[in-house]
């Protein structure tokens, strides 16, 4: 059994809670959405198939017990689910980062699904997969990657609505060099919301690139 995997390759890993961590990342190919401020477009094709097994023994030799399944969107290739059970199998510390547009419901338990809640200025909320919010476990995270006021208002509406953060943690990050991060950061304060305000590590190390 094979995905189309874009770039497996080892770094730090530079949002959610688990931020700041030794990371091996495998990247898959393809994507059904096209959010404005996407920072993965390379990825919407290329790559090429690997079995399974050899995406394991490649993982394995970074020696390290995170792993992070991306796209791309992961789950657009069904095949992904038998990858996450097999890295979960395997005795890593599994986090799925998931653009919500495809169900999560079927996800291995053992997963930490970094659920993305696509905003009005993202140009995707049409194709937004609402069941999955049904489907949120208290050790995944929701993430609201917002574009401006407007989004980070939408966004306050649904935390409170839905009560996300009962459900399991909430992320809200700033696009970056589009919205002000110190401007995110007091709105939060502001309004003392129950979320985690976070900004993207790796761009500020690295860059906007691949295999970061």
């Amino acid at each position: 059994m094979s995905l189309k995997i874009f770039e497996i390759f080892y770094s730090l890993q530079g949002e959610s809670s688990r931020v700041g961590l030794p990371t091996v990342f495998v990247r898959l190919t393809g994507c059904p959405m096209r959010c404005v401020y996407c920072d993965t477009a390379y990825a919407f094709s290329g790559g090429s198939n690997m079995e399974i097994a050899d995406i394991l023994a490649k993982v394995a030799t970074f020696n390290t017990q995170y792993v992070t399944v991306t796209g791309g969107e992961p789950l657009a290739q069904k095949e992904c689910h038998v990858l996450l059970k097999a890295l979960c199998d395997a005795g890593y510390s599994v986090s799925l980062e998931t653009g919500g547009a495809m169900d999560i419901s079927q996800v291995d338990s053992r997963v930490s699904v970094i659920l993305d809640i696509k905003t009005p200025d993202s140009g995707e909320l049409k194709n937004y997969l609402w069941s999955n919010l049904t489907h949120l476990k208290g050790t995944d995270e929701v993430k609201f990657v917002l574009c401006s006021r407007a989004d980070y208002d939408w966004a306050k509406e649904l935390l409170n609505t839905e009560k996300l953060a009962e459900k399991c943690p909430v992320l809200f990050s700033p696009v970056y060099s589009q919205l002000n991060p110190t401007d995110l950061a007091q709105w939060v304060l502001a309004d003392q919301l129950p979320v985690r305000m976070q900004v993207q590590l790796h761009k500020i190390l690295w860059g906007e690139k691949p295999g970061v």
